[in-house]
């Protein structure tokens, strides 16, 4: 029997020599020499008593050999819990006691205070510097046979609303979006692609990596995002998949527009890309930024094209193989062309379910396979799709229905806004008002009487926010979304 993942991503270049990691010290990484270190760490795996199914818990700094130890879990047929490294020893104690995790890999700097966690859920607490020794006397372990069916991974969702869901991810929905993308973005061999992202996430994890893997391409491996690193780094490459945060400060380099020219593609997601960043980065680098759309339970749903236009504002057209539907929130019933609605998809891409929620699973998760994904979205006339915001951001003033992204559009238009977001709280008339905070560009004030106005010539009056508000920044989780939950909580006595 096979190992869908493993032999698609690691048997076909076992013993090549050509180049996979280039790493910050300036020592590089071959794609055999990738392979070895993964087998070895899977045969450290078996030796702790590993058996395939069971659970690896990993909360590690990004380095290569992190990343080979998701190889490795491939190959002994465990299942990857990535963790962010920002969670804390109780944040972290709910994965592992929730996933049944039989093992919590670690920094050193991090051992003491996990010791209890892992104990107390039953779980060997090891650190990745004790594994990758363990690893040198360890029998390099023969990948195990596994099914497309079984669980590769589960990655938790940020949990910003209520309990954290363990999404199952299995052999054949990683494999068959990393076949798409590469196909659909023009992937070869001779790619070399910028990784500025953490490999907690299925962005850094998956849609990077396993592309790169699959079509024996290379990566620049940094450790995080850094302009002057990546811009050092562009004439080398010839790809970057980032998120907008990255975009929006690289038009800060100055040698942008230099080191781009040998660039073929940039590609952004996991947070919406503004309009204004699309153009201008256009106007700077003459390349058009690649926006899709995707999430921890589907992976990649849509994209733009590689050829064709590249549409600022919109996520592009359903993958292939990929089904994508507008719903009337609460139900099954398919809205017209043009409505908002909520966006369900259906495809090999779909994640199997929530670890241990089978009601929840079910109440997101149809019987024929459509995922409810909770985003809000529309079709044009011409199958592009745009997400206007989640299901829960909607906010509803006076029985009326309110998109934010429709209103921050307008609002980062005006005059010295670098962003906006637009929430719901509570008004003692209305049910919710809502309520822009604003953040300033650089050295900019922006007027807040004259946004207002501006608001008043194009959005009908209920649409118009009650409240402008000033801010420093917006909160954002790891991968650039805007925290809304935490802007609700911030300001719910505004209108007390």
């Amino acid at each position: 029997m096979a190992n869908p993942l493993y032999d698609a991503l690691i048997a076909p270049r076992r013993r090549a020599q050509t180049p996979f990691l280039h790493l910050p010290d300036g020592s590089t990484v071959s794609h055999a020499a990738f392979a070895d270190r993964a087998a070895m760490l899977a045969g450290a795996l078996e030796k702790m008593g590993l058996a395939p199914g069971d659970r690896v818990a990993m909360q590690v700094g990004k380095s290569a050999d992190a990343l080979a130890l998701y190889v490795a879990c491939l190959s002994a047929g465990a299942v990857l819990l990535p963790l962010n490294t920002a969670y804390t020893p109780k944040e972290v104690a709910y994965f592992v006691q929730d996933s049944g995790a039989r093992m919590l890999v670690c920094s050193p700097d991090d051992a003491e205070a996990l010791r209890a966690v892992a104990d107390k859920a039953g779980a060997t607490l090891t650190t990745l510097d004790a594994l990758v020794q363990a690893a040198k006397t360890a029998v390099p372990c023969l990948p195990v046979p596994r099914e497309g069916g079984d669980l590769a991974a589960i990655l938790y969702t940020s949990g910003t609303t209520g309990r954290s869901k363990g999404a199952m991810l299995s052999h054949d929905n990683l494999l068959s979006n990393a076949r798409t993308l590469a196909d659909l973005w023009r992937f070869t061999a001779d790619d070399v692609l910028i990784h500025a992202l953490p490999i907690f996430h299925t962005h850094g994890l998956f849609v990077a990596t396993n592309i790169a893997l699959l079509t024996g391409g290379a990566m620049v491996f940094l450790p995080r995002f850094d302009a002057d690193a990546v811009v050092d780094a562009m004439p080398r490459a010839t790809a970057m998949v980032g998120v907008p945060t990255f975009y929006t400060r690289l038009l800060d380099h100055p040698g942008l527009a230099d080191a781009a020219r040998t660039m073929r593609l940039f590609v952004s997601g996991s947070a919406p890309l503004l309009e204004e960043t699309h153009r201008r980065f256009r106007a700077v680098t003459g390349h058009a930024i690649l926006e899709r759309y995707g999430m921890t339970e589907t992976n990649m749903n849509t994209s733009n094209p590689y050829e064709g236009e590249r549409r600022a504002g919109t996520v592009g057209l359903p993958l292939p193989g990929v089904d994508l539907r507008i719903c009337r929130p609460g139900t099954d019933e398919v809205l017209p062309q043009g409505e908002i609605g909520v966006v369900e998809v259906r495809g090999p891409n779909v994640f199997l379910g929530y670890w241990g929620m089978p009601e929840k699973t079910a109440a997101e998760l149809r019987a024929d396979g459509w995922f409810i994904t909770g985003d809000l979205g529309v079709v044009g006339p011409d199958g592009y799709v745009t997400i206007v915001g989640r299901d829960k951001d909607l906010i509803i003033s006076g029985g009326l229905n309110i998109y934010p992204r429709e209103v921050e559009q307008a609002i980062d238009a005006q005059p010295g806004v670098a962003e906006s977001a637009v929430i719901g709280v509570p008004h003692p008339d209305l049910g919710e008002a809502p309520v822009a905070v604003i953040v300033a560009e650089p050295g900019a004030a922006p007027d807040l009487d004259a946004i207002a106005a501006a608001m008043g010539n194009g959005l009908a009056r209920f649409k118009q926010p009650r409240r402008y508000l000033l801010a420093d920044a917006l909160p954002r989780n790891a991968m650039g979304k805007v925290q809304k939950a935490a802007l609700r909580a911030q300001w719910k006595e505004l209108f007390a």
